[in-house]
């Protein structure tokens, strides 16, 4: 007898091929059977005109301090996601020493925008090296699978101490260390290596993070750990030195290419349509193109749509918080600020003076958030509100910039107004990255690059400014649903989400609807396939506030043939753990 049988369902199986009218059934985690089916169940689902496709696979998610208090992966299990990785962009709290766990947490709190006081009383830190790390995890069952990376920068603290912090150079003794750390950790079952060299990521103290300035060397030979490994991956979030000038673009990709040569991995790095360097994008594939021509296995993660930052006066950011007008009523209860704002005479003083430079010691801020408060009036064009018309395409016709103009004021005061309407919750989208042209037509141009995978939704992370762990629901209400031209078919949506990833992390057993695979299956409704509009929450440890966006129309996701969510409501079962990589599969 079958444990689940699944009737009718037009099967979108992740191989890219065309989907299909077909009954799938499942036995003890598996599926064992496609096709017409007979066989008697424990439970049968009837599901014409329901899409059942893959789990999705996400590779970018920083859940690395949520993961210790949330069994769920809150909002990831929302959006069809059964597989995530964390320990992104060399962030992360392994290994660490007794006593400096407050160091990993100034380091995450300012790289990945996670409120410090959440993480505080959320980590337990029963862990010093990056196996206990994995064991500590491993003893609680959750929702879903998850795969670790090991973060260069705690690596480098752990060996360097204030070395590290303070840039110095590795000396030959560091790397072997490092080296050798990673390779216990991927003899434990991690997943790869990540590391970070973003001129916008900052401590909660406003320093670099530790290893954005690691030498050639230094990366060459920690990924030497890779050798004689059959499993493993690496991950580069880099800005290419945009801020310091083109000229320095040539020679930080050739230290990318070092990496991925001696790691002998396949290597995914960030890719962005970035603002400043809007043509970067394109210089990135070029020379990608040519890498993988030359034999180097790199890829390129890639967003479903704008890097989405929201701004609000309750939000981790917003256009107002470096005028000191704004300083003075800051710390009053969101409602009383926002009367406090429309009172005439401080309207008229902010909308005078000028923003305090919000980056620089002490603040992890980066750099960036000047430069664009700088050129307000200009990206106007790219803000909009964000309201329960949910768009995340939106013309230049929705604006502020163009609100001003047909109101005949500035688009300051046009945001002003937006954000101290009401009770002061009024909320602007602004898609920083990805949209300079006003539209998602870079982002196509990526999503069909052959070497693309589908990622950065940091779904645990940014979390007061970006609410990104729904790209998996955008890729198929946008990009296959919701537009008239330079759509994505439905097969190639969800192969990009499942079995493209799953071969990217070297998963074998997953990605794709097939007898032997594991069940980690969606069943999905189009026609109530929807979004909803992010809410600002207060659900993270110590009352922390995030982001969080829910979706409708997943009637029912499985992990190992085990119901994990319907309709939107987490179940009761527990099947995900911790993936080792390189070991028996359990």
């Amino acid at each position: 007898m079958l444990d689940l049988l699944i009737k009718g369902a037009t099967v979108v199986d992740g191989s890219g091929a065309q989907p299909f009218v077909a009954d799938v059934g499942v036995r003890a985690g598996r599926i064992v059977a496609v096709g017409a089916i007979d066989e008697a169940a424990q439970e049968t689902v009837d599901a014409p005109g329901l899409w059942l496709t893959p789990g999705f696979v996400d590779i970018h998610t920083h859940y690395d301090g949520q993961v210790t208090w949330d069994e769920n992966f809150t909002p990831s299990i929302y959006h069809g996601v059964t597989t995530l990785v964390m320990g992104n962009c060399g962030v992360g709290f392994a290994p660490v020493r007794p006593g400096h766990e407050d160091d990993l947490i100034k380091l995450m709190e300012g790289v990945e925008d996670i409120p410090g006081a959440a993480l505080h009383e959320g980590i337990r830190w029963n862990w010093e090296s990056f196996p206990q790390y994995m064991d500590a995890l491993d003893q609680d069952p959750r929702s879903l699978d998850y795969l670790v990376q090991v973060p260069h920068d705690p690596l480098r603290m752990y060996v360097m101490g204030e070395r590290a912090v303070a840039q110095q150079s590795a000396t030959t003794d560091d790397i072997a260390a490092m080296r050798a750390l990673l390779r216990e950790a991927l003899q434990a079952g991690a997943a790869g290596f990540s590391t970070g060299r973003s001129d916008n990521h900052r401590t909660s103290e406003g320093k670099e993070t530790p290893a954005a300035e690691a030498s050639a060397a230094e990366l060459v030979g920690i990924a030497g750990a890779f050798e004689g490994i059959t499993h493993g991956v690496v991950q580069v979030v880099s800005d290419f030195d945009l801020l310091q000038g083109p000229q320095k673009f040539d020679a930080e990709f050739s230290l990318i290419e070092q990496l991925a040569r001696a790691s002998g991995k396949p290597l995914s790095m960030t890719w962005l349509q970035r603002d400043p360097g809007g043509e970067q994008y394109e210089a990135i594939r070029a020379r990608v193109e040519a890498a993988v021509a030359a034999g180097l296995p790199l890829y390129l993660q890639t967003a479903a749509r704008g890097i989405g930052v929201i701004n609000g006066l309750d939000a981790s950011f917003h256009p107002f918080m470096g005028f000191p007008g704004y300083k003075e009523v800051a710390h009053l209860p969101l409602e009383q600020r926002a009367v406090a704002l429309r009172e005439p005479a401080r309207k008229a003083r902010i909308l005078g003076e000028k923003s305090e430079r919000l980056a620089g010691d002490g603040t992890a801020i980066p750099p960036l958030v000047d430069i664009l408060l700088a050129r307000i009036d200009q990206i106007s064009g790219r803000m909009f509100p964000l309201d329960d018309q949910l768009n995340y395409e939106p013309s230049v016709m929705q604006s502020f910039l163009v609100q001003a103009k047909q109101r005949g004021i500035t688009p300051l005061e046009a945001l002003y107004d937006h954000l101290a309407a009401g009770d002061g919750s009024g909320l602007v989208y602004f898609p920083i990255f990805n949209y300079n042209s006003g539209s998602l037509a870079a982002v196509r141009q990526m999503l069909a690059h052959p070497r693309a995978l589908s990622g950065l939704g940091d779904a645990g992370a940014h979390v007061g400014t970006v609410c990104d762990a729904s790209f998996s629901t955008f890729m198929l209400t946008h990009w296959v649903l919701g537009r008239a031209e330079g759509q994505l078919s439905l097969a190639q949506a969800v192969e990009m989400m499942s079995s493209r990833n799953a071969r990217y992390l070297g998963l074998q057993d997953r990605g794709l609807i097939a007898p032997g695979l594991r069940a980690d299956l969606n069943l999905i409704d189009p026609q109530r396939l929807t979004m909803g509009t992010p809410a600002l929450v207060r659900d993270l440890p110590a009352g922390g506030k995030r982001f969080l966006q829910k979706a409708q129309g997943y009637v029912t996701t499985w992990v190992a043939g085990v119901a994990v969510q319907r309709e939107g409501d987490i179940t009761a079962h527990r099947p995900g753990r911790l993936v080792r990589m390189g070991q028996a599969v359990r």
